[in-house]
């Protein structure tokens, strides 16, 4: 999907510089909300494997959505933590993290780029959990229409856990 400023793309190897610093700058000691944080090896290994969305102005990252299999997640316990919740179907992937720029939240790209990895994942589930005070990423999830399906304490944090399907 392409619009006059933002294109909504496929992540490439030329995309990973800028991935990792959006996933760098969303880290919880900086503010932000992600609960894992993943090595550029491990990133290109999810994007060989699921689709990785970005969103590009200029050429810049501006945004990413990633996905990655259940057995990608077998070494991450907080992923664990939600399959126990919610183990979902046989197909089922895990979506998330997303991350979008903070200059560039609430203007619908976090939607564009879930629109996109639907597509290309039609009839498949994907799983997803949502730190519980994290209210607008709660509400943005179910404007995007996905549904609590389960919950999970880690770490001593509450977690939603979401689902939908493509």
């Amino acid at each position: 999907m392409k619009n006059a400023e933002v294109e909504i793309d496929r992540a490439t190897e030329a995309d990973l510089d800028g991935i990792m610093e959006r996933q760098a700058e969303n880290q919880p000691e900086l503010g932000g909300m992600l609960s894992a944080s993943f090595s550029r090896v491990r990133i290109t290994e999810m994007m060989n494997e699921m689709p990785l969305i970005v969103a590009r102005r200029g050429g810049r990252i501006i945004a990413f959505l990633m996905s990655s299999t259940r057995n990608m997640n077998e070494d991450v316990p907080i992923i664990q933590a939600m399959l126990k919740a919610y183990p979902g179907t046989a197909d089922a992937y895990v979506y998330g993290p997303i991350c979008v720029s903070s200059e560039d939240r609430g203007k619908g790209l976090a939607q564009s780029m879930y629109r996109e990895l639907r597509r290309l994942e039609p009839g498949r589930e994907g799983i997803l959990f949502i730190r519980r005070h994290n209210q607008a990423s709660l509400r943005a999830h179910e404007k995007m229409g996905m549904r609590e399906v389960a919950s999970f304490v880690f770490n001593g944090n509450e977690y939603a856990v979401f689902s939908y399907f493509g």
